[in-house]
Formats: C-alpha cells, sequence, structure tokens
C-alpha cells in the first residue's frame, strides 16, 4: 500500500474501506515509466481507466472503493501528470495522440488482447479514440462526461497555433527558480480556485496527493509545488474538427456507456457531443446517461455513477 501527502506535514497510509487493496505500479517506457494505481485482484486483467487534463490517477480514489471488490482497474498517470515521467526535453504533448500510443503501449507491454477502458474527460477521448483506431481489440469503454476529442472549428484551431508553438517554447525553457512554491494550505486553495466549482476542496487534497511534492532542497524553497508539467497547458494543437469526430465514431464495434453530468463540463457545441453519440449508436450499442453533477462527478459524487458503471460491468 502507498503512502501519500495527508497534511502538509507527514505523511500517513491510506485508509481503505475494508477488502479493498490497491498497489503503486511503474510501467516502463522508452524516456521513463508510467505511474498507476492498480485496484483489486492482480491475477485478473484490469480495466485501465485514464483521467482527465492535468489532473491523475487520484480522480478515482473516491470511485473505485464503491465498486465490487473483485473489480481489477489499472488507474494510470498520463506522461507528465501524476508521478509518471514527463516527456523529454524537446518533445510536446500532442495529447489526444500521444495518449492512443501510450495505451498502445500498456497493452502490448501486458501482452493483452482484448481491453476495457473508462474515462473521464480526455481520459474519456482516448478511450474513444483507441476504441475506433483499434474496433477489434476493445470490449467496451466508460466515457465520463465527454464523448469524444474536443471539437473545434477548424478556423479556431488555425487561429490558436503560433500561440500554441511559442507558449511550449515558453514553457520548456522555464527555470527552476521560476517554478512557484506554495504552503500545502495555499496551494490547495489555488487547486480549488482552479477547478471553479467542479472539485470540492477535500476533493483536491486527494487529487494533490499525486499532483504535488514538496520542494527539492536544492531549490533552496520552502513547501511544494505541481509536479504536472508545465507544457500541457499549450495543448491547443490536439483539435479536431466534427467531420473528424463523426468519421472515428463510425468506426466503433464495442459497447459504450456514456455518462453525461449535468451541468457537467461547459460546451460550446453541445449538439457535436450529442451528434457524435448518434453516430456511434449506427454501429454499436451505446448506454447514454445523463445524470446530475458536475464535470468531475466520479470525483465529487461517485455514489451517482458507481451503480450505473457496475451494472454495465456486470451486463457485459
Amino acid at each position: 500500500m502507498s503512502s501519500n501527502i495527508a497534511n502538509g506535514h507527514h505523511l500517513k497510509e491510506e485508509q481503505l474501506p475494508p477488502g479493498v487493496i490497491v498497489h503503486e505500479i511503474e510501467i516502463p517506457v522508452p524516456w521513463g515509466h508510467v505511474a498507476g494505481r492498480w485496484w483489486g485482484p492482480r491475477d485478473k486483467q484490469p480495466i485501465i481507466a485514464i483521467h482527465g487534463w492535468q489532473d491523475n490517477a487520484g480522480t478515482w480514489d473516491n470511485l473505485v472503493p464503491l465498486l465490487p471488490v473483485t473489480t481489477s482497474m489499472l488507474c494510470i498517470d498520463l506522461p507528465g501528470h501524476g508521478l509518471s515521467t514527463h516527456n523529454p526535453k524537446g518533445m510536446l504533448y500532442y495529447i489526444f495522440w500521444d495518449g492512443i500510443i501510450l495505451l498502445r503501449r500498456i497493452v502490448k507491454h501486458f501482452g493483452w488482447s482484448k481491453i476495457s477502458l473508462m474515462g473521464h474527460s480526455l481520459g474519456g477521448a482516448l478511450s474513444f479514440m483507441y476504441a475506433a483506431s483499434f474496433p477489434e481489440d476493445v470490449d467496451r469503454i466508460i466515457c465520463i462526461d465527454i464523448a469524444s476529442p474536443a471539437v473545434r472549428d477548424p478556423k479556431t484551431t488555425c487561429k490558436q497555433t503560433g500561440w500554441s508553438i511559442d507558449k511550449v517554447l515558453e514553457y520548456e525553457e522555464l527555470p527552476e527558480d521560476k517554478i512557484p512554491c506554495y504552503e500545502y494550505e495555499a496551494m490547495i486553495d489555488i487547486v480549488f480556485d482552479a477547478y471553479k466549482g467542479s472539485i470540492s476542496r477535500e476533493n483536491c487534497k486527494i487529487l494533490m496527493k499525486r499532483g504535488m511534492s514538496p520542494t527539492p532542497a536544492h531549490m533552496k524553497k520552502q513547501g511544494y509545488h505541481f509536479k504536472r508539467d508545465p507544457r500541457l497547458k499549450a495543448a491547443g494543437l490536439a483539435m479536431m474538427s466534427i467531420d473528424t469526430a463523426l468519421e472515428y465514431a463510425s468506426k466503433l464495434k464495442c459497447k459504450v456507456l456514456n455518462i453525461r453530468a449535468i451541468p457537467g463540463q461547459k460546451w460550446e457545441r453541445l449538439d457535436y457531443y450529442l451528434d457524435v453519440i448518434e453516430k456511434m449508436k449506427e454501429t454499436t450499442e451505446v448506454r447514454y446517461i445523463e445524470v446530475e453533477g458536475t464535470h468531475h462527478v466520479q470525483l465529487d459524487s461517485p455514489e451517482t455513477i458507481a451503480p450505473l458503471i457496475e451494472e454495465f460491468l456486470e451486463e457485459y
């Protein structure tokens, strides 16, 4: 069992419900490792769970213990997030596409053939993209508050390209002494404000167990800093048009559970979300369910969606 930051001063063992087990694991990749939390039995193939943009595997910490203890689930930190190695200097994050390659690496590492995926936000988009790219290799996907990668008008994408590239280069050269450090409670305040009500302050602490770490001694600063790679902020190069999203949607063959939170994410074009759902229905079974909750419904009100997920996993 892993030790985690419990408050600003000391580490303590996780308190888990009876029968619930979780192991911290590392999966080797060419530039370092991908960290993960493997919940439940290690002798059965897990569902791979993928968090949202700038979050980490802690996003599932409240949900997984509500599922049957026999559920095996591997919750990963995407590169540059949580405890995973950052992309090498000189490389950018092309977030939707990077994620599909990463999932393929993980599947090949373990030698799995058919897989099941669960994702929130960016993670749900990756589940969708992987299932569309390898339709014969996926049994089922669960997508939470997203249907496909962020759909943008090509004019917007075109306009943002120059800015995104300059931002990547700016963050790449960020000197260590410019990395902001804060006291623990101040750090949690910053995170809470940034999520604009999508996550409670208490749940920000859960996410920050993997999202922040004590400032290294050589930096001669007190407090904590964010672990995630600042280059992740310049992710505007990864968007797609609705035509592209619908083309991918037409390739899915697996069972789909799509849970949309209301009010959830404020979509630029909700019709695009629903168009993707309708397109998937032409080729596969899609269960689309709306629930009350914030965009981070799996972290903030997991009891709302746990029964839906359990039912879907039992049925298929």
